[in-house]
């Protein structure tokens, strides 16, 4: 969590000079069963290893795809970085660009496959037939440790770029292809000058194109459906119930994977940001959180709805959860074109401590506690305040060709800009769980007396609400149009059939 800076006399201007979001759109049109998905053409994937070929000046850029699968439990997708350079959707595959004077030379190595093997995966495009399928020239991948031994010689700087699946575990991962081939070849040339150039790729992917945001659109407006459905599921008895209508809808319509593993937690489960078990028993009474949404020709959405498996909120669950919608809603009306990110952050966080001091789930707004994690609290109060301890991350990231994918703004001065897309999603956690992880100081043993009972009253609640959006020249662009008000949200449960199908 950042810092509060936002003042409540800017908050309280906000509320109450900015009209609802929710009450300032009409919802978007369901997605069409069918319907034709926009494309990346060859002409925007050559622009943007142009773009690249600009920031890299002279130099070797090497990146490398996706490895054939070793089993037969799911299908392959592209390495996303990978994708968004060729749009090659192919295993066992790399990308050499030989780049001078911002001009680049690009030449795609490829894998063939065996006849007998194609009759059980399909054939792959080859050398020959590469310019028209993807616009380069392609040789066989056998000849690419000759092509970068050669290239070591020339005196240019290499740029490599990461081969992981995902940037959130990029520094966890030293074993791919492209980490080992790298070390081969810096072992046999030591004076080899070698960058990481995955800050340049990300610097591109951060703007999105028409194209791009037309498909991260459509992935919004099928995960949607899916949201609709598993609230519209008759008496789900197990959370795995919710799952599967959830990504029953996202493959009806179009989608080729959930985005993320679809999280569905029920009662404590809920209060477990990345649960992905979806195995346990759904109880009326309890809430259940349910993240998930669909990846659409490499484009991830990301939602997330708290509903109640009665079908009705309880009061005490009313309560937290119109305070996580008042927080998701004070941080859209900071996220405008040329507003700061740090301020729909500091909003959501400003809301959220003052309604749970005003519940008496913190002492005060500003009220610190020991945490049980490292932290500075002379030099970044945050994370060491009392309401830290309930609303535990951020409350957005961006989306794109990963679910947690680059914006351009970057540091604490970051602004919104025309081509960002990214999620709002604050929540607040609520169990005596958080409380026994406290070390045994006098501050901790005050501060659990005071608020033990009232963490009782609201004991094992999870709320996060989670929706989509895209930065326009029009302004903020909601995407995910799916209920989110408890009155919609009852409303549709109320249509629910009395039994399944």
């Amino acid at each position: 969590m950042r810092a509060l800076t936002l003042s409540l006399v800017a908050l309280a201007t906000a509320l109450t000079a900015s009209p609802s979001l929710a009450q300032s759109r009409t919802p978007a049109p369901s997605t069409a069963r069918g319907a034709v998905a926009p494309t990346i053409t060859l002409a925007e994937t050559a622009a943007r290893r142009a773009a690249l070929a600009a920031r890299v000046d002279s130099g070797v850029v090497v990146a490398f795809g996706g490895r054939e699968l070793v089993h037969d439990f799911t299908t392959f997708f592209q390495l996303p970085s990978f994708r968004y350079l060729t749009e090659f959707d192919e295993p066992d595959a790399a990308l050499v660009m030989v780049v001078r004077g911002k001009q680049a030379q690009s030449t795609l190595f490829l894998s063939p496959i065996d006849p007998r093997t194609a009759f059980y995966y399909g054939r792959r495009t080859e050398p020959a037939t590469s310019v028209a399928r993807t616009g380069m020239p392609a040789r066989v991948f056998s000849a690419l440790a000759f092509v970068l031994d050669s290239l070591a010689d020339t005196g240019l700087p290499f740029y490599q770029i990461p081969d992981v699946e995902t940037m959130d575990f990029a520094r966890d991962d030293s074993l791919t292809r492209g980490q080992a081939t790298i070390r081969t070849l810096v072992a046999k040339h030591p004076s080899l000058n070698v960058r990481n150039g995955i800050q340049l790729v990300l610097q591109l992917r951060a703007k999105k194109s028409d194209a791009e945001q037309a498909l991260i659109r459509q992935a919004a407006e099928i995960s949607a459906e899916g949201h609709r459905a598993a609230m519209l599921t008759a008496n789900p008895l197990h959370e795995y119930e919710l799952r599967a209508a959830l990504e029953y809808e996202f493959t009806r319509r179009g989608a080729a994977r959930p985005a993320y593993g679809s999280i569905v937690g029920s009662g404590i489960n809920g209060t477990q940001l990345h649960y992905m078990k979806d195995s346990d028993p759904v109880k009326p009474g309890d809430l259940v959180v349910m993240d998930a949404a669909a990846e659409f020709h490499g484009y991830a959405a990301d939602i997330t709805r708290t509903i109640p498996v009665s079908g009705t909120y309880t009061p005490e669950q009313r309560q937290l959860y119109q305070l996580v919608r008042d927080a998701q809603d004070i941080a859209e009306r900071f996220s405008k074109p040329g507003m700061k990110v740090r301020a729909a952050t500091d909003s959501s966080v400003a809301v959220r401590a003052r309604g749970l001091a005003a519940l008496g789930l913190v002492e005060s707004v500003d009220a610190m506690f020991d945490p049980p994690w490292p932290s500075n609290c002379e030099a970044n109060p945050a994370p060491c305040k009392q309401s830290n301890l309930w609303m535990i991350h951020g409350i957005s990231h961006g989306i794109g060709l990963e679910v947690h994918d680059p914006i351009q703004g970057t540091g604490a001065a970051a602004t919104y800009q025309v081509g960002d897309a990214f999620t709002i999603e604050p929540g607040i956690y609520i169990s005596t769980r958080a409380l026994d992880v406290l070390p045994d100081t006098p501050k901790n043993r005050v501060f659990i007396a005071k608020v033990r009972a009232t963490v009782l009253k609201y004991q094992n609640t999870g709320i996060r609400i989670e929706d989509d959006y895209l930065i326009t020249d029009k302004g903020l662009e909601r995407l995910s149009m799916v209920p989110r008000e408890i009155g919609e949200i009852e409303a549709l449960m109320k249509r629910r059939p009395a039994t399944q199908p």
